[in-house]
């Protein structure tokens, strides 16, 4: 779904109201926990984000409450505050003057003493279907670590007809995504993208 200019408070709950009657876009729910389905491109990309209890509870506690998204410059509409196995959320993406809905539905949880994220899954209306996961994860030394894990595929007919470009905003954001991570970590004082708009119902992200 394109929207021309920024989309308001208004649009994006909408948005998200209809995504929350739809079901996901791809059979293979849950993949980006074990190995990656084939027929799909895949990607798998990390991010050192220091040590330390401090280091893990702050990186966990943003990226389950959405920051990561924020952060990158997206704007974010969710059905609650943090991530939880079907919340279903909505990103605005920009794209210069236009704006991107990507449609969401988180399909897993992480909840482990040294694991923590989830994972969502596409819905229609995304550009692409399959699946993407974010997992921050603290190691026996004590480093921590942010892991991205994706399957997917080009969906929609504007993002087929363009596939370089299509897939060149994909590596755009994911690059986004890392430094927010690694910036979010480090506590406040750092900005990578702008915030995004308030609204009625729903959870808008700042």
């Amino acid at each position: 779904m394109l929207s021309i200019g920024r989309p308001s408070p208004v649009r994006l709950q909408a948005a998200l109201e209809h995504a929350e009657g739809q079901d996901l876009t791809y059979p293979e729910v849950g993949a980006t926990a074990g190995d990656l389905p084939s027929g799909y491109a895949h990607v798998r990309r990390e991010v050192p984000l220091g040590r330390g209890e401090e280091a893990f509870a702050r990186a966990a506690e943003q990226l389950l409450g959405w920051r990561m998204h924020s952060r990158a410059g997206l704007l974010v509409r969710a059905g609650t505050p943090a991530a939880q196995p079907g919340t279903t959320v909505v990103l605005a993406v920009p794209l210069g003057p236009l704006w991107r809905l990507a449609p969401c539905r988180v399909v897993r949880t992480v909840h482990e003493p040294d694991r923590r994220g989830f994972a969502y899954g596409t819905l229609p209306g995304h550009p692409e279907r399959g699946e993407e996961a974010f997992v921050v994860e603290r190691a026996a030394s004590g480093a921590v670590v942010f892991r991205l894990t994706v399957f997917s595929a080009l969906q929609t007919l504007d993002a087929r007809v363009l596939p370089p470009l299509s897939r060149a905003v994909q590596r755009h954001y994911t690059r986004r995504y890392l430094t927010a991570m690694r910036d979010l970590a480090r506590g406040p004082g750092r900005r990578s993208g702008p915030g995004s708009a308030s609204g009625r119902r729903g959870r808008t992200v700042r």
